[in-house]
């Protein structure tokens, strides 16, 4: 139970702002997602389709549905759903046995971006999907599934690493 504790997803950060209804995206349910941004022709319309239905999601610890879910539960629910990939079910164990470590420069859709928000900063215990434009689409333990910014100063001071799922 103290390893679930330690490894599970956690993310504080109080977010003032909105996202915004300009950059709507609909998805092929009908849905409406606020992505934050544009999206174009190159763009995997599978995934911004999937992350729109999961913004707004309440966060629950442990879970991975789009009733509740943490950041590992969401990252492996899209994962399954859009890349035909199982991935392992918390934060520290995806980055170390599902992907290799790149350079946050070389980031693309996809990727995945690790943080340390828990009190050992040298122990990832957060995890987000990136998407385009030093964007991230993560399940934020105050404010459920959300799209933040790797820009944002809390994200920059607990940034770990990123990593390409093999």
């Amino acid at each position: 139970m103290l390893a679930m504790l330690v490894s599970s997803c956690h993310s504080s950060k109080k977010v003032t702002e909105k996202q915004s209804k300009n950059n709507e995206y609909v998805n092929s349910s009908g849905d409406n997602g606020y992505l934050g941004f544009e999206l174009n022709k190159n763009d995997n319309k599978k995934l911004y389709e999937e992350v729109s239905k999961w913004i707004g999601t309440p966060y629950r610890y442990g879970g991975n549905t789009r009733k509740g879910t943490d950041c590992s539960g969401m990252v492996m629910e899209i994962y399954k759903i859009v890349y035909n990939k199982k991935l392992e079910r918390n934060s520290a164990s995806i980055m170390e046995k599902n992907c290799k470590e790149i350079s946050k420069k070389k980031l693309k859709e996809g990727d995945l971006v690790f943080f340390a928000t828990g009190r050992n900063k040298n122990r990832i215990s957060h995890v987000g999907l990136y998407l385009k434009d030093n964007k991230f689409v993560h399940s934020s333990s105050s404010r459920g599934v959300i799209i933040s910014s790797l820009d944002e100063n809390y994200y920059i001071r607990n940034y770990v690493c990123s990593g390409r799922v093999e």
